[in-house]
């Protein structure tokens, strides 16, 4: 087996099994989530290419993307590469940069607190 198909395997076995949890039915935000520019151009960015399947970053149909606990460079990865379902993203369709602001903006809806 190649160095690569070591790193790969693993890597996408790993985003399989995340996949397969059931959506997270988080409580209402308490406030308007405060947003980075970057985080501001990732939103407009989601709406466009991905909040059809994961309606903010909740369950839909596709997983939930707010409860997975993936560092960036894996959800940068399943953009570029897809699986299962889901579609790669080649960089004609995002940008790097694209990718990053949309891995912001999910960073941020995660980050905020729930209603209590």
């Amino acid at each position: 087996m190649s160095g690569t198909a070591r790193v790969l395997l693993p890597l996408c076995a790993s985003v399989l099994l995340a996949g397969c949890g059931s959506a997270r039915k988080s409580e209402p935000l308490t406030q308007p989530v405060v947003l980075s520019d970057a985080a501001q151009r990732g939103e407009v960015l989601f709406m466009r290419h991905c909040n059809q399947c994961h309606p903010g970053g909740e369950g839909g149909l596709a997983p939930a993307l707010n409860d997975k606990p993936f560092p960036g460079f894996l959800k940068r990865f399943q953009v570029r590469h897809g699986l299962g379902a889901m579609p790669a993203f080649s960089k004609d369709q995002l940008g790097d940069r694209e990718v990053d602001d949309i891995v912001f903006y999910l960073a941020a809806l995660k980050n905020q607190p729930p209603a209590r």
